[in-house]
């Protein structure tokens, strides 16, 4: 053999490399090709079990490997690439092959709005995709919505009923065509299509009507967020009395018009996400939007009917100078899952909307619309689903396959595979039949996505919660974890923590140890294990579950305590139950509760912010809005064997000549002073100086921003959520964490017996 060819036979190496990740329906076969003709290499890509499988073979594979994670498409995420050498076939040309089959360990990604390309051609006259309102590509549209199974190709997706056309198929096989692979491609000839025309649904929308449109993840409400009385109707019709409504703008330039949002607000509102942004409201929309608060949830068009609906309202329909806003929420009635289903939305929603426009591509998995703010600069999820589901928590180690059935409220599931935790999309409340339902085809839905089948199922220690009698229903081992230790864990999951830390929860209820009603509890956690260091002090909660649904009750609990309860007939004179609730609270068998969320609701009612609450948390949403600049008290509050009380400081408030925006900015000042000034305590008692801060009352920007602050101070190390809500929506990881933990310390102590 001459030196020509022995220096050929070795630049003739082939090369097999396996891309584990979120790389199939991202673009990253068509990604693949390209890169590959450019290096002059021979070979193929293929989706299989796993991710992506590559063999390339030429002269320049090192610069291939080298190349092949610097460029890869916006929307694709690389966990790992293998390499390892493989025999040559001495094939010069690169091919696209066939998805392989097995038992899959890829993932999908989620939903993307649509891109800066698709909006171009869906405004350009030249283009066969002009007006067509589901225009795609390897860059955007929806993804995990229309999936059925993986690996993910067009026949198992929602589009397999769709026949590409011959200018559809065209491009899918053309590798310089940004729709080469796209699985979801489609035009007017072949693709889905509306029920009605866009020009109608403006129409509508503009005489006040309101409309129900098929979204990504399920149907949406929209109306005029200028018309109050449109959005009257749409509250009266949707049962929805006062929990605010979010809403969307045309383009990022129309943000000032009504909301202050700062830089960080904005870069998220034009990620490919597109979550709902809370953010300054200017109070420029319909009074009814969002009453007695102080921030509005907005976002931007997500996919191409959005901006097709305002590109005909601002031609069609001119507002006086200002520019269209809507409304858009999820179609249903209050308390219910969001709908998906084209019977069921004509149905369902006859009594609500004026106009129910659906289309005939199937939405397979329901996802809400994301909501979430920013606090102290970072992201803080308040409702994790469409554009972020089914994106993973990658965990500390590989643990057991787990299922985490969650709570009661705002429930989510975990299932966990290898070492990577995947939190399904906000479900909702589990109070009503649909609710469970919709528990149980989620479940059902990310098993058979993920192709795992878990060891045990973990859930709530309460017994008489819809998710725990569903995983006794399951025939499966079960594993009950208390509420707050699962709110800790959750954080502890996400930061992959293994020391032991303390952890902070503030809530509004959970089941405790005792069996008591917890809500305010500083723990230490270490392992699967943790052990209750304090609480909130006790109030009592007169009428029980009633309490937590009118914060009068709260207050005049307090006002109880302080001896001063001759006085609750008189504050609280329009409840008719007021003049019997003293001698209620005297009995011996009232139930009694340390929960954050009870502190917050006595505060609303002592300040008489909200008497009667319509939804979770507008007590304490209403009472934050109030704030200006926390002040804090420094005598408003008594910390004694690790129970800390805010009796002083409900004193001041319970003064008749309190002004309710000092009481709000006292409060929160105080209350946030105290707790660091708890945690401080006992980090130093037990030499702990990480600290786990979670529960819904984290959702509160000022209470989290001032409580981490306190801990900084102070030398702490604090760990807030990032991945998952601190809220119910983040429990189901912490449970399947928690079972996880269990399950391997068991199995060592087998091991060593």
């Amino acid at each position: 053999m001459t030196m020509v060819d022995e220096v050929t036979a070795r630049d003739r190496r082939r090369l097999r490399l396996h891309v584990r990740g979120a790389v199939q329906g991202v673009g990253f076969r068509p990604y693949v090709y390209g890169l590959a003709r450019r290096y002059r290499l021979g070979g193929f890509v293929a989706n299989d079990p796993h991710g992506v499988v590559i063999e390339v073979e030429g002269a320049r594979t090192s610069d291939f490997v080298t190349a092949l994670p610097l460029e890869k498409p916006p929307l694709a995420r690389i966990d790992e690439i293998s390499v390892q050498p493989v025999s040559a076939a001495a094939s010069e040309e690169f091919c696209i092959r066939a998805s392989e089959q097995g038992r899959v360990s890829t993932r999908i990604v989620a939903d993307a709005a649509t891109c800066p390309e698709c909006r171009g051609e869906l405004f350009d006259p030249a283009s066969r995709l002009h007006l067509y309102p589901f225009i795609s590509c390897t860059h955007c549209g929806p993804r995990y919505t229309i999936t059925e199974q993986l690996p993910y190709d067009r026949a198992a997706t929602a589009m397999k009923r769709f026949t590409m056309c011959e200018a559809c198929a065209a491009d899918y096989a053309d590798p310089n065509n940004r729709r080469f692979h796209a699985e979801a491609i489609a035009c007017p000839q072949c693709g889905p299509r509306l029920s009605h025309p866009v020009a109608e649904i403006a129409a509508a929308i503009a005489v006040g009507k309101i409309v129900a449109i098929k979204g990504l993840g399920g149907y949406q409400l929209i109306c005029d967020a200028r018309d109050n009385e449109a959005v009257k109707r749409l509250r009266k019709r949707k049962q929805r009395d006062q929990k605010p409504f979010a809403i969307m703008v045309g383009s990022i330039d129309l943000v000032a018009e009504i909301a202050a949002a700062n830089a960080a607000e904005l870069a998220l509102l034009q990620t490919l996400a597109r979550p709902i942004v809370l953010m300054t409201s200017r109070h420029r929309l319909a009074p009814a939007i969002a009453p007695g608060l102080s921030r509005v949830g907005v976002m931007l068009p997500v996919m191409p009917l959005h901006y097709l609906i305002f590109d005909a309202l601002k031609s069609g329909h001119p507002q006086d100078g200002k520019s269209w806003a809507i409304v858009t929420t999820s179609a249903n009635l209050s308390g219910e899952p969001l709908l998906t289903d084209n019977d069921q939305a004509r149905r369902r929603l006859a009594g609500i909307a004026d106009l129910v426009v659906t289309h005939d591509r199937d939405i397979v998995i329901r996802a809400d619309d994301s909501v979430v703010s920013v606090v102290a600069g970072r992201t803080q999820f308040i409702r994790r689903a469409r554009g972020y589901v089914p994106e993973p928590v990658r965990l500390l180690r590989s643990v057991p396959s787990i299922l985490a059935v969650g709570g009661s409220l705002k429930s989510t599931v975990t299932a966990t595979r290898g070492d990577e935790a995947f939190v399904s999309q906000h479900i909702g409340d589990l109070d009503t039949a649909e609710g469970v339902r919709c528990l149980e085809e989620t479940v059902h839905q990310l098993l058979s996505t993920l192709h795992v089948e878990p060891v045990v199922v973990a859930h709530d220690l309460h017994p008489n919660i819809a998710s725990t009698r569903f995983a006794e229903a399951s025939g499966r081992r079960l594993v009950a974890i208390q509420h707050h230790h699962a709110h800790a864990a959750s954080v502890m999951a996400e930061h992959r923590v293994e020391r032991p830390v303390l952890a902070l929860v503030l809530d509004g209820f959970g089941y405790g140890g005792d069996a008591g009603n917890w809500g305010g509890e500083l723990l230490l956690c270490e392992g699967a294990r943790f052990r209750r260091l304090g609480h909130l002090a006790t109030l009592k909660m007169p009428g029980g579950d009633r309490a937590a649904c009118e914060p009068w009750r709260m207050a005049a609990s307090v006002l109880h305590g302080l001896q001063r309860g001759d006085e609750i007939p008189r504050r609280f004179a329009a409840q008719p139950q007021a003049v019997r609730l003293s001698a209620l609270l005297d009995q011996r068998d009232v139930p009694m509760t340390t929960s954050a969320g009870r502190l917050f609701d006595a505060a609303a009612g002592l300040l008489r912010l909200s008497l009667v609450q319509s939804y979770e948390g507008e007590a304490a949403m209403k009472l934050e809005a109030l704030v200006r600049q926390p002040r804090v008290a420094r005598d408003g509050w008594v910390i004694e064997n690790g129970v800390l009380s805010l009796s002083p400081l409900l004193e001041r408030l319970a003064s008749d000549a309190l002004d309710p925006t000092d009481g709000a900015e006292l409060f929160h000042g105080t209350f946030a002073a105290a707790c660091a000034d708890w945690i401080v305590r006992i980090a130093r008692k037990t030499g702990i100086m990480t600290v786990a801060l979670s529960g819904g009352c984290f959702l509160n920007a000022i209470l989290s921003a001032e409580i981490e602050r306190g801990c900084l101070a102070a030398g702490l190390t604090p760990l807030l959520p990032r991945q998952v809500p601190p809220n119910d929506g983040g429990l189901s990881l912490g449970q399947a964490w928690i079972a996880a933990l269990q399950l391997i310390e068991h199995q060592g102590l087998e091991g060593t017996a």
